[in-house]
């Protein structure tokens, strides 16, 4: 694989890395270019913005979650066909795992990709200081290659002309200017920007600026020139199909912890499923598709899009709806996927929409998979800041004074529709919001680092969590919960 490559990243978090990133995204496809959007780490939001600049579905490269080994596999599977990709990274360039080394770092990343880096900084404080800096970024590690610098919110024609005379010291080119007047406003909230689902033409307009912005302050054929400096990728692209025609215990990440590799991948048990062959997968999934309905619109943004790949290599049809908008459950559904988003934004909409309500507590109730993942969870419960939501887990949410979030490694408790007990996998956990269960709710993972309790809920076929998983590192997971489907 030799698509051109970049990857956007910065000193710190702020500098500017998304406006950069999308900028360059939109600006490239303007120029009729396929461009392919990714995004390192677990964030959902960024990669909606990188759709719209791409007209691509915005992808994570998240070593933590995947494993180092599945980075460039999953980059090539989603780069396949196109002239470009724009990978933006996370906080600052050197910035991963707390208290793991550069684990799921943009530096880590770039390695893994042998992609050049371009280092977005925040000029508006500093002049000959802004060499200094480079420098230190550019010989941290000798492995990462700092090809170039973008200058974010410069003050002036003069100003610009002294960080170009310092970079020009430094030997490190400068491959574009963004003036602090023209600087595009994006609205945040809570849990940082507000999605593109909820910002509609807003959305669209805030987008062209960026590509506008970036395309008139940076000079995009040395981009693409550098782009182009990226060697080869070795191995195969990562395949839906070939993922889940492995047993799970051989699947690479797997054999990967059992040779030591992959920067400190748990090992442990994992599900025993038989082989199946991508020929077995097709037949079945011919002879009986179950629907598996998932969560979308405004409410519920947050997805990986290799969750529903899976799905569908595994047999499932896999059918959109909108809690917000639909009244009713996509017609022959057989399994509900409910992932993140902002229940809490939307709770009296969703609360208003009792036929659903009703109809998905009656899926649970029959015994039908359910998985479902932080905001899942809370549309799950009995109410939500005292508005009612579905009622199928006996809990309570609301909302909470302080943030949670970071990385977390966890074991299954016990069986439920996505795993065998002793399954172990990592998460990310991102949220504001608290439940009180009542009882007789059993845990849906017991979290192992970095501290140890239990996480989330399973009952009967609900398994409903405030962890993110990737079902790329555990590929069972998705034809565990197809099968269930297509026999309960």
């Amino acid at each position: 694989m030799s698509v051109p490559r970049l990857v956007i990243a910065a000193p710190s978090s702020g500098c500017g890395k998304t406006t950069v990133a999308t900028g360059l995204m939109a600006a490239f496809a303007a120029r009729g270019l396929a461009v392919s959007p990714h995004k390192v780490g677990p964030d959902y939001i960024d990669p909606g913005y990188h759709a719209l600049a791409t007209g691509r579905v915005g992808r994570n490269l998240d070593a933590y979650l995947c494993g180092p080994e599945l980075v460039a596999p999953l980059f090539v599977h989603g780069s396949l066909g196109c002239d470009l990709a724009v990978v933006e990274g996370v906080m600052g360039l050197y910035d991963g795992a707390a208290g793991q080394g550069e684990l799921a770092s943009t530096a880590q990343v770039s390695k893994l990709l042998r992609a050049p880096v371009v280092l977005v900084v925040d000029a508006s404080s500093q002049s000959r200081s802004v060499a200094a800096l480079v420098h230190g970024f550019a010989s941290w590690d000798a492995g990462v290659r700092i090809g170039g610098v973008i200058l974010n919110k410069v003050g002036s024609a003069r100003h610009e002309a002294l960080l170009r005379e310092a970079l020009e010291e430094a030997g490190v080119p400068v491959l574009g200017a963004l003036r602090r007047a023209s600087q595009v406003s994006t609205p945040s909230r809570h849990l940082g920007l507000v999605p593109v689902a909820e910002r509609g033409a807003a959305a669209v307009s805030a987008v062209a600026a960026m590509g506008a912005q970036v395309a008139a302050g940076c000079d995009l054929d040395a981009l693409m020139a550098l782009a182009r400096s990226a060697g080869a990728l070795p191995g195969a692209g990562w395949s839906p199909a070939e993922a889940l025609s492995l047993p799970t215990h051989d699947h690479p990440s797997r054999l990967a912890e059992k040779r030591g590799e992959g920067s400190g991948r748990p090992g442990g048990v994992m599900e025993r499923g038989p082989a199946t062959s991508e020929r077995s997968v097709g037949a079945t999934a011919a002879s009986q598709r179950p629907v598996v309905a998932v969560a979308g619109g405004a409410a519920f943004t947050f997805s990986y899009a290799e969750h529903a790949e899976l799905l569908e290599a595994a047999g499932a049809e896999v059918v959109t709806f909108d809690p917000l908008r639909d009244e009713r459950l996509p017609e022959g559904t057989r399994g509900l996927v409910i992932g993140g988003g902002f229940p809490e934004v939307y709770a009296s909409e969703l609360g208003a929409n009792e036929v659903l309500r009703k109809e998905i507590a009656a899926l649970a109730l029959s015994g039908a998979p359910v998985a479902a993942e932080c905001a899942g969870l809370l549309y799950l419960c009995r109410e939500l800041d005292g508005v009612p939501m579905c009622g199928v887990l006996d809990a309570d949410a609301r909302m909470g004074e302080r943030l949670t979030l970071g990385y977390r490694d966890a074991v299954a408790v016990g069986d439920s529709v996505l795993a065998v007990a002793g399954t172990r996998m990592r998460g990310h956990e991102f949220h504001r919001t608290v439940v009180e269960p009542g009882a007789g709710l059993s845990p849906a993972w017991g979290v192992v680092a970095p501290e140890r309790r239990v996480e989330g809920f399973v009952q009967g076929g609900v398994h409903a969590s405030y962890l993110h998983t990737h079902w790329a590192s555990e590929p069972g997971v998705a034809r565990r919960f197809t099968e269930r489907c297509r026999t309960s």
